[in-house]
This record gives structure tokens, sequence and C-alpha cells, in this order.
């Protein structure tokens, strides 16, 4: 009997609610490490938007957002219209990085600025908004809220949640981290609450990890220390968003002052596309850089392969496929391996400093000519 044909994730997993309400990539890395060409035509995962708003900064032709998730789309589409209509600040606190006693009057300014089908699906969220900020009403977002209200308060103290973000060296960021950190309470916390099992279904889809192998808490834990000692906790938006539930003096790209005004001027440059990467561009056109997410990870081997080699098929010479790794290791497939080259340069220069620390890895590789 014929072995069944492997189920997409679009049929194993659930996209009919907001699964990321913000993005969990680090975007600094991912703009540094796409062509740094003008005029370029780009190519993202949507996810939240976030990482595609931030590709505007480079000034390329076109940004296309791709997902198969109407959902997803639809928290782009609300940020478009949140740039178009916002001040920066008034965003931050629409967007749950700063609180706010007036995010309901903030997001009954933005919600005429939508279609109808998206302007009903965001009102139907208000409530969530209004308590969390629209960055904070996702699947992903409420699993870290069970963590920073009511587990980690059992486990630290106020002061000691607060004193991880004061910046010091390294050498006393690890004695913190082994002094005041690492204790008995955070580490059965970690066994717990980062399980498999619990994140499966808490925070990311069970269907996420059906090719992980290993130990999910151990990688979260080598991935905390890392975040917690080599890298500066207080310049982490996404260990502080973790940690206390929004952003402390560190913005992801796209959500700071700098980022602002130019993301807005270029918003017309935006392309939604609802569907797999390889159906995002048109007949005869080509990308030059794409934002693959971490979406090979919930890939077998032989659809793997498919998707990347769809991918080359609409990528011009010389563009770059970027994209993460958390706990299933994903490079080129041996099959199509001549056609890239693997710039490990850029990796080794940039993977260290990745905000987003439960990646365990981050590629960038680029087609050949």
């Amino acid at each position: 009997m014929a072995e069944p044909a492997p189920q997409s994730i679009a049929e194993r997993a659930s996209f009919e609610h907001i699964r990321y309400a913000q993005l969990w990539e680090d975007a600094d890395l991912l703009v540094a490490a796409m062509p740094q060409r003008p005029g370029a035509t780009l190519v993202s995962i949507c996810s939240a938007g976030d990482n595609a708003l931030a590709l505007l900064t480079l000034d390329p032709a076109k940004v296309i957002a791709v997902d198969i998730s109407r959902v997803q789309l639809d928290c782009l589409r609300i940020r478009i219209a949140a740039y178009r209509e916002l001040t920066h600040p008034e965003f931050l606190e629409l967007m749950g990085s700063r609180p706010s006693a007036r995010r309901g009057a903030i997001l009954a300014r933005v919600l005429p600025r939508l279609d109808e089908p998206t302007r009903a699906f965001w009102t139907a969220q208000t409530d969530a908004i209004l308590a969390h900020g629209l960055g904070g009403v996702g699947k992903f977002e409420r699993y870290f809220r069970i963590l920073a209200r009511w587990l980690l308060p059992l486990v630290h103290a106020r002061k000691t949640r607060d004193d991880l973000f004061v910046s010091r060296p390294p050498a006393e960021r690890a004695r913190f981290f082994e002094e005041r950190w690492n204790n008995r309470r955070w580490r059965l916390l970690l066994q717990l609450f980062f399980s498999r099992f619990t994140m499966g279904r808490l925070g990311r889809d069970p269907a996420f990890f059906d090719h992980v192998e290993g130990s999910v808490a151990a990688h979260v834990d080598r991935r905390v220390r890392h975040a917690a000692i080599a890298n500066d906790p207080a310049a982490n938006p996404y260990l502080h968003w973790i940690i206390k539930g929004t952003h402390g003096a560190a913005l992801p790209l796209a959500w700071r002052a700098e980022s602002y005004a130019l993301i807005r001027s270029r918003l017309d440059r935006l392309v939604l596309h609802e569907g797999p990467i390889e159906t995002a561009l048109g007949p005869g056109e080509r990308a030059d850089g794409f934002n693959l997410s971490d979406i090979f990870e919930y890939m077998d081997e032989a659809t793997f392969e498919s998707v990347y080699r769809s991918i080359l098929g609409i990528a011009s010479p010389g563009a770059r496929l970027v994209y993460w790794n958390m706990m299933v290791p994903r490079r080129v497939p041996a099959a199509l391996a001549s056609r890239v080259t693997r710039l490990k340069e850029v990796e080794d220069r940039l993977k260290p400093k990745d905000k987003a620390f439960f990646y365990s890895d981050f590629v960038v590789e680029e087609v050949r000519a």
C-alpha cells in the first residue's frame, strides 16, 4: 500500500486565530542580511507584519508580505492603518509597548481606515486590545503573559525581575544570572512551562513540533542563558516583553521613533498576498531577497526541498534567502547546494547579536548567478 502524502502545515495546524500578534524575529539581523540595494523587490513572510514593515527602511521598490493566514495579514493591515493615522507615541500605546488609558480612543481612530471585513475582525478583538495592546492579543503572547503574570512572581521577586534589565558588563551579568536568577524554582519552571506539551498547547501549535528532536526546555535554557549573559538584556525588547509584558527602553526596529516616519512614507510599496510563498510573484517576476522566517522548521525534508526549489525559481541572481532555525536544522537541501552560496561571514557577524534569542541558527544564503 502506498504511503499517504505528507500534509502541509496549513492542513496540520490551525490558522483561524491570531497566532503571533507581533514579530519574534530580530529585524535588525534581517535588514542587515538583506541586499543593500535601493529599488529591490523583497518577499517577506508576513506573520504579524513588523518585519515586512522593517524592510521598507531598505528603500525597496516593493515588499510583498505573504502568509497562508488571512488573520496574520490582518495584523499587517491594521498596522498600516495605524502608521497612517497615529503619532509614534500613540502607536506604541496601541501596540502595548507602553501603558495607556486612552487605547480605546486611539483604536477608534484607526478602525475606520480598514476595509469592512478587517474592521469587523478587529472590532471583535476590542476588549483584548484594550487590555493587552494590539501586540499582545495572539496565542504566543498569551502564553508569555501566563508566564509573566502568574508564574514568574512565584519564582522571582519584582526587584529581581527588574534587575535583570539593569545594564552590566558580561562578567556581572553572568554573576547575576547564576546567583540571583538561576534558582531551583526557575529550573523547575523551565522544565514544566517550556515543555513540548505545554508550549504546543498554550504557545505554538503542536504541529510546529512535528520535526523537532530533543528537549524543548533544554533548548530554552541554553538560549535564555545566552540572552542574559552574552548580550545585554537591557537592550532586548523581546526578553523585556516576555518577562514584563511590555517593551522597555528598547524597541523592535519597525516600532522605533527613528524608523516611524520613514516607514510611513513608504507604506504604498507594500503588497499583501494570501497563499504559499512560491505563489507571491506574478509571471516573469523575480525577487532580490526573501525573509523566510522559520517556515522550513515545519516541513519534512521532501517538502522543504520542494518549497526551496520553488523559491529559487522566483529568485533573481544574487538574491538572498534569510531564515531562522529554532530546533530543526535546515539549510539548503543537498540537491540544490550548487545553486546557492552560504554567506558564512554575514551569519557569523550577525548571529551573536540576535535579540530574538530562542533561535539556535540564523541562515543567509545567496543565489548564484
